[in-house]
């Protein structure tokens, strides 16, 4: 059984972006700029964000943080995604979801350009990425991929259970799994929360994929020995053992299911970085697009 080390790989990664933005400001081009939109005071939103300022400080991205009170008005956040939509300062941007519930978050997603929408959730990027054009691919599924690629896992002809079937990480990642590449050229399961006999099925899968928000779903008797398995969960949970007074769960009970992996991502420290690196790849997609004559 071999953890995968999503940090360190993500630490590699944020050294080869580093080395690129070093080559454009070589050539006296601006950095790359990243700008996020945070509304309300969410903890886990809070927390996402600073790691995402942190690492454009780390790779020579500039940052830009904008704030907005939990009751500001759809309206108000549709004219500030205006204003980043024409700024030819910023490369790309983000609206931190979840948004509160008087905010259609589908209308805010398709109001981003979709060139600079680098969390990749535009239907036009997630249209391109579904018929393989080139597109910003959503963030955490692309870190996914990135680490079968990086650990040289084999998905070729794997049966692959993808569980959960979100806009921002279950289809998307059932599409790439399924597209002929490599790391692809899955046989794709997409399971959800009315699909019957789960555990029939996540027993003959190679890979599972468990996106579905649930602390401890999958457990030892739902896997067969030397399954690859990647835990995108990230659920907060109460918990006396550390300072913050949570700590972050995943869907996999990882205790029992580890010992019959061959491949498993820890929670924290497997997807999560991906996630991050992934939205910065994206973004300096986005400069050097900017930088095309």
């Amino acid at each position: 059984m071999q953890i995968i080390d999503g940090k360190k790989i993500a630490e590699e990664i944020k050294g080869e972006i580093r080395e690129a933005v070093d080559k454009m400001c070589a050539r006296n081009l601006k950095p790359p700029h990243l700008a996020a939109v945070l509304v309300g005071h969410d903890g886990g939103s809070e927390t996402y964000v600073a790691q995402k300022v942190k690492s454009c400080e780390q790779v020579g991205f500039r940052s830009s943080l904008i704030r907005y009170e939990e009751d500001v008005t759809e309206a108000a956040l549709l004219r500030c995604i205006a204003r980043l939509n024409i700024d030819t300062d910023i490369d790309g941007f983000i609206v931190q979801l979840p948004l509160p519930g008087h905010i259609n978050e589908r209308a805010i997603i398709e109001a981003i350009a979709p060139a600079k929408d680098v969390d990749g959730f535009h239907p036009e990027n997630a249209g391109r990425m579904a018929i393989g054009l080139p597109c910003h691919v959503s963030a955490t599924p692309a870190g996914i991929m990135e680490l079968f690629r990086r650990c040289r896992i084999d998905t070729q002809g794997k049966h692959c259970v993808v569980l959960g079937r979100s806009n921002i990480v279950g289809k998307p990642i059932s599409i790439l799994m399924s597209q002929k590449s490599q790391p692809g050229d899955a046989t794709v399961t997409l399971c959800h929360s009315r699909t019957r006999n789960l555990a029939d099925i996540t027993r003959q899968a190679d890979i599972i994929i468990a996106a579905m928000g649930q602390p401890d779903f999958l457990t030892a008797d739902m896997v067969k020995d030397g399954v690859v398995v990647i835990d995108v969960g990230t659920t907060r949970i109460p918990s006396t053992d550390t300072r913050s007074g949570w700590k972050l769960k995943g869907d996999v009970k990882f205790d029992e299911v580890a010992p019959k992996c061959s491949y498993i991502t820890p929670v924290p420290g497997g997807v999560g970085p991906m996630t991050i690196v992934s939205l910065l790849r994206n973004t300096l997609q986005a400069a050097e697009q900017r930088n095309r004559p």
